[in-house]
């Protein structure tokens, strides 16, 4: 059933649901007013003027003067307008006849009195607010915003800002479902984290349920040893559903107890966010007595093969962009925990449980996250990756409104192979021609036959080998990797940092298998600089700039150029 309702300051009620009709308690306006600045006369007075014929009427006592908004004198039905009237002393002047009731606003033109003026279950705009107040209402009753309690859980959680140390987790989720509960028009209180032991959590949740009317528990919906939540769910009501088939957000939990939902979140941001949608905002909407609106749909293009597991709904993040009149769809990043993949995302495509996935240049059906007239001013670049890209963003979103950059990282070879098939604008590039030692040009020629390209040079790098503060392995070259043990991390297949390795190492003399590492991938220079940060590479190649980004070592081996590819 809806919440109950509260009373509240007309001023406050905007975006707030209507508990209930709102009739008019006064009609307005609640008298006849002149609409114009000038004369009220009788109507019937001014028959027969004309500019051979004026007829002149007495001030006072067949006219008086009124100004826009003044009540209309008894007696009179019309105002002339004052641009109308020649005045003679005691007497003005008119040239023309009026109509019975003309720049008069009759009482009740807007609204009448009893008159509905807003229904149950309406969410509030500002005109609303304005028609409430104008028929006479200083107060509106509205359904109380459903307080949801959110109670993040996990020994190894800490505070944003905190100093953080291996092991611990930033708690960040927290703040997102709340985020997306007020959004829905609900009352999210954050609670404090709560460490995994049993009795504190159950002791929490039990308390949060005399006060709130739905609860939230973020982690501890899987499986493992300190995942409590379905336990203490089952313990204070019902357990209805652990697990469901969908990914990402499979571990889901849905109670009741004591009249009120219990939501076991999973702890993936990114299923924590999409879990909240698929199932908290059903629920607020039905406390509030309203109807979610669906998010717009669009048709997309994918622009590559996408395999999915039998028997789940994959919810996929995808970049959208419209090129040559196709709108079509990159995917990002599918991990449970790559929070930027939503950050990134202008729509979620729905792949059905029983698809095996998505063939490229198949047709998907994708839920907007923007606006479509957004979408249709974004340059869509797809290609390798350069943190000049990023600047470049930055700099179109502040310094040209409504024109943004959407820049996907699948390597250079990936990149001429979607301006191939027509799915980007724009293509980074830096591929080295084995043969000439020149960039990029042999490649476009390939794979770009007969078709016109313009060939940008954006920036010449430094490429090398990104190591650890200090350099405890003393790293100087590739020959210190071949056969050394030293742990590395590649770049993925058609990236062209990959096809620069490989031809050194084939001037070397020396094989891939040859290096520790050499079939971990990973898509961007900072993902590599990242694994050598954490300690799970001893070195990797990329450019300067990402080394200097996580604050790392560099050992520069070549200059390279990249090229933007249009």
């Amino acid at each position: 059933q809806p919440i109950e309702p509260e009373r509240v300051p007309v001023g406050e009620a905007l975006g707030r649901v209507t508990a209930g009709p709102v009739w008019a308690a006064i009609s307005n306006p609640h008298y006849h007013g002149a609409a114009m600045d000038g004369a009220a006369v009788l109507a019937e007075e001014t028959l027969g003027a004309s500019e051979a014929t004026p007829i002149r009427l007495r001030v006072g006592k067949q006219a008086e003067w009124v100004d826009t908004g003044d009540p209309l004198p008894a007696g009179m039905n019309a105002v002339i307008m004052v641009e109308h009237i020649q005045t003679h002393g005691e007497e003005i002047e008119i040239m023309a006849p009026v109509a019975p009731w003309q720049h008069v606003r009759s009482m009740g033109e807007d609204i009448v009195a009893t008159e509905l003026v807003l229904p149950e279950g309406k969410t509030l705009t500002p005109v609303d607010l304005g028609a409430a107040a104008a028929c006479g209402h200083p107060y509106l009753e509205v359904r109380r915003k459903p307080r949801v309690a959110i109670f993040p859980t996990g020994t190894e959680l800490v505070e944003p800002g905190t100093n953080v140390k291996p092991g611990d987790i930033v708690e960040f989720n927290s703040l997102m479902l709340a985020g997306q509960v007020q959004e829905w028009g609900g009352e999210p209180r954050r609670q404090p984290i709560t460490p995994d032991e049993y009795e504190t959590l159950k002791s929490r949740i039990s308390a949060a349920l005399d006060e709130h009317d739905m609860v939230l528990v973020n982690a501890g919906s899987s499986a493992g040893s300190e995942d409590y939540t379905a336990r203490i769910v089952s313990e204070l009501g019902t357990l209805a559903v652990h697990g469901c088939a969908i990914r990402p957000g499979h571990p889901i939990i849905l109670g009741v107890a004591r009249g009120k939902p219990i939501i076991g979140i999973p702890g993936y941001p990114v299923s924590a966010v999409l879990t909240c949608e698929l199932f908290v905002k059903p629920l607020i909407s039905r406390l509030l007595g309203t109807l979610a609106p669906p998010r717009p749909k669009a048709t997309a293009t994918i622009t590559r093969k996408i395999l999915s597991p039998m028997g789940e709904d994959e919810f996929l993040r995808v970049k959208l962009g419209r090129v040559g009149g196709r709108l079509t769809a990159t995917p990002l990043q599918r991990g449970a925990g790559v929070i930027m993949s939503l950050v990134r995302a202008d729509g979620i495509a729905l792949i059905p449980r029983l698809s095996e996935g998505l063939l490229a240049g198949a047709e998907v059906e994708v839920e907007l996250l923007r606006p479509p007239d957004e979408i249709d001013r974004t340059i869509v670049a797809i290609g390798s990756h350069d943190l000049t890209l990023d600047l470049i963003s930055s700099e179109l979103s502040r310094g040209h409104a409504g024109l943004s950059l959407s820049s996907s990282n699948v390597g250079s070879l990936g990149g001429l192979i979607a301006l191939q098939r027509g799915e980007a604008h724009i293509a980074g590039s830096h591929l080295m021609d084995e043969q000439s030692g020149e960039y990029n040009v042999s490649y476009v020629k390939r794979y770009l036959p007969n078709r016109e390209v313009v060939l940008v040079n954006l920036v010449f790098r430094d490429q090398g080998l990104i190591v650890p503060a200090g350099n405890p392995r003393g790293i100087g070259g590739l020959k210190d990797l071949i056969g050394t043990g030293v742990q590395f991390v590649n770049r993925q297949r058609g990236a062209g940092t990959r096809v620069l390795l490989d031809y050194q190492l084939g001037q070397l003399g020396a094989s891939a298998d040859q290096i520790q590492g050499y079939q971990r991938e990973e898509y961007t220079h900072l993902a590599v600089a990242a694994a050598v940060a954490g300690g799970a590479a001893d070195t990797g190649m990329g450019i300067l700039a990402a080394a200097r980004a996580l604050k790392l070592d560099f050992v520069p081996l070549w200059k390279e150029r990249y090229d933007l590819v249009i």
